[in-house]
């Protein structure tokens, strides 16, 4: 506990995913005040033309109750 789930569009490489990785875990540890060893960070890759149907439709639009900074974009529009 916590587990963060990233997903973005390909391109990045394994350093850069690795640093982001780690900033976000020491993050949450310093904010959610847990331990850094207790936290995970996955990270999924998501090609650009499957974005809306992967990840807007299922994780934004179906579960806006539980998104806490709303994107400034909509596919759908």
């Amino acid at each position: 506990m916590p587990h963060v789930i990233v997903k973005l569009y390909p391109g990045r490489t394994d350093a850069v995913k690795r640093q982001l990785a780690e900033k976000i875990a020491d993050d949450v540890a310093a904010i959610a005040d847990c331990k850094r060893k207790s936290i995970s960070v996955a990270i999924e890759e998501i090609d650009p033309k499957d974005w809306a149907e992967k990840v807007y439709r299922p994780d934004i639009i179906e579960n806006e109750n539980s998104i806490v900074i709303q994107p400034g974009y909509n596919p759908f529009e």
